[in-house]
């Protein structure tokens, strides 16, 4: 058992400092593809291993645009728009539909404007990743809902809650085999 709490904390360690890109950090000129793909990796690998998932592709880029969640690009190029939308999506979709995805796009959007939505996502998600960390740190436990929280926040919130805690999750269940299968190992 003191293995899973050892694995656990080194995972909260590496996932203390996680940065979410803001709208102003995101590069303001025009990318390919190729390049909006390697950023979003860059963003989002450590918080989605790629071994269970695959992070981005030109498809899943091509088929977003096909569904209405981003914009098409112009001339085959990408903005910061795109990356952002590009961001949340690839996060949200571990835990989201991509109908229930672009609904809650939409409705952020219109309600705060597409920059603050994205800042406000990131936000929350930093927040929803603190709560998951110090559990696994074992610290004092984070409040996920120690304020009120408006009504055109509410999803927002529930689902960078949703998932950090599939995350933390997911994560205790592989150490929680590994020890199982250790332990089988020792039995033998």
């Amino acid at each position: 058992m003191n293995d899973i709490r050892a694995s656990l904390e080194q995972w909260g360690k590496n996932l203390k400092g996680i940065h979410l890109p803001r709208w102003h950090e995101l590069p303001d000129i025009e990318l390919y593809m190729d390049q909006v793909i390697t950023l979003v990796e860059k963003y989002l690998s450590p918080l989605i291993t790629t071994d269970k998932h695959t992070l981005l592709t030109s498809s899943m880029v091509n088929n977003y645009v096909k569904l209405g969640l981003i914009p098409a690009p112009e001339k085959k190029r990408y903005n910061q728009k795109h990356l952002a939308f590009l961001v949340a999506i690839t996060l949200l979709k571990q835990v989201l539909t991509i109908p229930e995805i672009k609904q809650g796009i939409l409705f952020q959007g219109a309600a705060v404007g597409i920059r603050e939505a994205y800042n406000q996502f990131c936000n929350e998600q930093e927040k929803a990743l603190k709560v998951v960390v110090a559990q696994a740190l074992g610290e004092e436990p984070v409040s996920s809902f120690s304020e009120n929280i408006p009504t055109e926040s509410l999803a927002v919130k529930a689902a960078t809650l949703s998932f950090a805690t599939k995350m933390f999750s997911e994560k205790v269940i592989e150490l929680e085999q590994l020890y199982l299968e250790k332990m089988e190992k020792r039995d033998e």
